[in-house]
């Protein structure tokens, strides 16, 4: 028997005893008592219900006792500033309980089943998981044989969980980057909070109910979300709206397609316990949406129900028609696995409400903090019982486009006063919002991340693409093909594998093998967020064949435009202090590619091989291709790449009355004025936090002892020293940014040796490198000129310090780097796996 078959048989199974027996079923008896319903407003639907316009409250006819539906939480309107905002949602299996006088809403547990048609073996893993009750209810009176229930407070309620949300402060931007301080508690105060009807509707297979819920509580005397931007007019009062959805189960037919490690799919999984000892515990499958064709066995053939997608008419123009062009690049993967049209992206309809589940939708999000620092997800809502995507959301921040016009405004100069200025920059902007578009739906989709999809030339719009440019023979910068356009070769593969249909007979596993043995054969690898810090072509925001190459790329144009950066980077009116916001992407135009080169360092390939596929599983780093990586990353913390012209540094006064310092600015040293030393400490800081990061280290030294002609820790930092502290000091500016320099250098040292999480090895080898660094320095003493001579003298205090007491010492901070990703912040992507209560989620940074 088909192993979907068998789900779905099991499935019926599950149904039939369906948790049931822990209630005691009884038939309603007619009740004339509680309100007159019949006198209400009906709205007639997947379940009927009444509206009492004059008490406000909602009763619902329950008429299905014992059937599962999917109950659908999600926020109408948020608070805006990162934290609760419109689209964020989950969902799960529920079904009405009669437990003597209540009715019970319950949720049955998906992650545990018995996958069989034996009744005692589906009982027997059913009571040994807890089940929840959603919400609890006393029938208000019975109609025709159906219970009614006042649904008003399920409705008014934080089903959301927002309470605990707010109180936390937040700051735009992801997750791991938020900041938190205390901002007093708030409560949902009912006394300012109704149903709200305008978005409570009824419709054949769905019913839909939405609440205006008002928080109170917070701190009256201060602002709860800092920064300097409020969450409400009234921070103590935040009023939002809060929807909830019940909604009929897909019906069968749905084929669910076993999970590959190497496919870029998410996975959908579940323990059956009914599995024979001779097969995994797990079962494992992809998520997608359901896709069938009208004419099973053609070549091409238009879908039974193509996948559309609706963008937010809330979007404005050219931004809207972006994220529609750029969304329907998907047709192209589509046609490529024998579909046609099958995937469709439009604007919302009017009147449409992008919170009904039956919508695959864009939200278009506006926040109130730094704008550009707005990020973006993508959601798939799921039938819990199969990995069935039901919903795709997408949440894209407002204003993404303004982090890559900065981005265009440091690489062009383009205001030259008296000229036009060139709309370079917008189509840079827009070609991004296109990418981004495809990026996210993508996700919706059932995709990962693939970051190791940029050395095969744009392979994938799931990979995170970093603007393309280039020198011209003026010497000015060509940005035209900063962001490719249309879906990538590896996402064609990718479509194929997941939504081809096979003709009847055929054995699908064959056919998805053969399929994904053509890919590999291409050269496609799957490489997602895992890469980490070793595979050394797997990483976000980069670009081109060889990280190391490309790297060179980047500081010659980097240094290109630092030499003739001026006023012609703001337009004409601004602050000139306003100019150093757009230098700040432009000295850090690299600060990505280093992180992708020092991979190359105590690196691995690898693939996500499985059993005789015929991949190579794993490879070290060429030790040639380690010490070229080492030789590219010292350039990035040379005096010379890290200074600044002296006519720019004039350029840059302190922050004006109206205009403040914020994290688009570089912290520094010197109060209010601009501080080019700190400024070069963030970018080498950088790359010495990834050269001598503690699982690199740790690398180096098993590499070179299984392989002795792999460069160790010791031989790394040895080099590092010499070309470092070793070498003679310059004078003036540059010698002070090479003091600063080597202190990092010392600093990350320090930190290695100190680190108790990392390898006592790598810890005795650092320290090992200490010791000789400071007997090399107190020879260095004399005769030592007063500047490097401070230097030595604060070193050797330092390393003093640390020596008497390790477990004390604590490593001074470096100057804050403005935060990254050329839009977004890092840190941001997560996949949420539980199958059962919630959606399956990524996000980008």
């Amino acid at each position: 028997m088909k192993l979907y078959s068998k789900i779905f048989l099991g499935l019926m199974a599950l149904t039939a005893t369906s948790y049931s027996t822990a209630f005691a079923q009884t038939k309603p008896v007619e009740s004339t008592q509680g309100p007159n319903v019949r006198s209400m407003q009906k709205f007639e639907g997947y379940f009927d219900f009444y509206y009492d316009d004059k008490s406000g409250k909602v009763y619902l006819e329950v008429d299905k006792l014992d059937t599962e539906f999917l109950y659908f939480r999600s926020l109408s309107s948020g608070v805006g500033n990162g934290g609760p905002e419109r689209g964020q949602a989950s969902s799960a299996i529920v079904k009405f309980v009669k437990a003597g006088p209540k009715i019970l809403l319950v949720q049955p547990v998906y992650n545990y089943r018995a996958i069989t048609t034996n009744k005692d073996q589906i009982k027997a893993v059913d009571n040994n998981f807890a089940k929840s009750v959603v919400f609890g209810f006393t029938p208000v009176s019975t109609v025709g044989g159906k219970y009614i229930l006042d649904l008003t407070p399920f409705i008014i309620r934080d089903s959301q969980g927002i309470t605990s949300r707010l109180g936390v402060a937040r700051v735009s931007g992801p997750v791991s980057a938020r900041s938190a301080a205390p901002s007093g508690s708030y409560k949902l105060d009912e006394s300012r909070s109704a149903v709200f009807m305008e978005n409570t509707k009824n419709f054949p297979k769905n019913t839909e109910f939405e609440s205006l819920l008002t928080f109170t509580g917070g701190n009256p005397n201060a602002n709860p979300w800092g920064g300097g931007i409020d969450i409400a007019p009234d921070p103590t009062a935040i009023t939002i709206q809060m929807h909830q959805s019940f909604v009929e189960l897909p019906e069968a037919g749905y084929t669910p397609r076993e999970f590959d490690p190497r496919s870029a799919f998410g996975q959908f999984a579940y323990m059956d316990f009914s599995a024979p000892m001779t097969e995994p515990i797990v079962k494992r499958f992809i998520r997608r949406h359901r896709l069938q064709k009208k004419k099973p066995g053609s070549a091409v053939s238009e879908a039974v129900k193509p996948i559309v997608y609706y963008v937010d008419r809330g979007a404005p123009e050219p931004i809207k028609k972006a994220l529609i062009d750029g969304g329907a690049w998907w047709n192209q993967a589509f046609e490529a696995a024998g579909y046609k049209n099958a995937f469709q992206i439009m604007e919302l309809p009017e009147g449409a409400d992008p919170m009904d589940i039956r919508y695959n939708v864009v939200n278009w999000i506006n926040r109130s903090g730094n704008p550009n620092r707005g990020f973006s997800s993508g959601a798939s809502f799921l039938d819990p019982r199969t990995g069935e995507i039901i919903k795709g959301v997408v949440t894209l921040g407002s204003d993404r486009h303004r982090q890559d016009y900065l981005i265009a405004e440091g690489l062009l100069l383009p205001y030259e006063t008296g000229k036009p200025v060139t709309d370079a920059m917008e189509k840079m902007a827009l070609s991004r919002i296109r990418q981004l578009s495809a990026h996210e739906i993508g996700h919706t989709l059932g995709f990962n991340h693939n970051f190791a999809a940029s050395p095969k030339g744009r392979a994938s719009v799931m990979d995170y693409p970093y603007p393309r440019f280039s020198l011209k023979p003026d010497g000015t910068v060509d940005i035209s093909d900063a962001y490719g356009e249309g879906i990538g070769e590896w996402d064609k593969r990718a479509v194929m594998w997941g939504y081809s249909e096979f003709d009847k007979g055929t054995d699908e596993h064959a056919g998805l093998e053969k399929i994904m043995q053509e890919t590999l054969a291409k050269g496609f690898i799957y490489i997602p967020d895992i890469g980490g810090h070793v595979h050394p072509t797997s990483h976000q925001w980069d670009d081109g064949a060889n990280p190391i190459d490309q790297l060179s790329n980047i500081m010659k144009v980097r240094r290109n435009i630092l030499d003739k950066f001026s006023e012609k980077a703001i337009p004409d009116g601004q602050p000139m202090a306003t100019i150093e916001k757009v230098l700040v992407p432009a000295y850090l135009l690299h600060r990505y590619q280093i992180e992708a080169v020092a991979k190359s360092i105590g690196g691995l390939y690898f693939t996500h091989a499985v059993k005789n596929d015929g991949q190579v599983v794993t490879r070290m780093v060429e030790p040639k291709e380690q010490w070229r990586a080492f030789e590219s990353l010292m350039t990035t913390i040379s005096p010379d790449a890290l200074s600044l012209p002296e006519k720019l540094i004039q350029m840059i006064p302190p922050r004006p009355s109206g205009y403040p310092a914020s994290v688009e600015t570089f912290k520094g040293y010197t109060g209010p004025t601009f501080d080019p030393i700190a400024a070069a400490e963030t970018a080498t800081s950088s790359t010495l936090s990834y050269l001598l990061n503690a699982e690199r280290a740790s690398r180096l030294v098993e590499y070179n002892a299984r392989d002795s002609k792999y460069p160790g820790f010791i031989e790394i930092a040895d080099k590092l020293i010499e070309r470092t502290w070793k070498t003679p000091l310059s004078t003036g500016y540059k010698g002070e940014l090479q003091t600063m320099v080597n202190n990092q250098v010392l600093k990350y040292l320090i930190m290695l040796a100190a680190d108790t999480k990392t390898s006592e090895i790598v810890r005795g080898q650092a320290l090992y490198e200490l010791g000789e660094l400071q007997q090399w320095m107190k020879a260095k003493l004399s005769g030592s000129a007063p500047r490097q001579k401070a230097n030595l003298l604060f070193a050797l205090a330092q390393m003093d310090e640390f020596k008497a007491n390790p477990n004390k010492f604590e490593t001074p901070a470096s100057a804050d780097m403005p935060p990254g990703a050329p839009i977004g912040m890092p840190g941001m992507d997560f996949l949420n796996t539980d199958a059962c209560a919630h959606p399956c989620s990524f996000n980008e940074r």
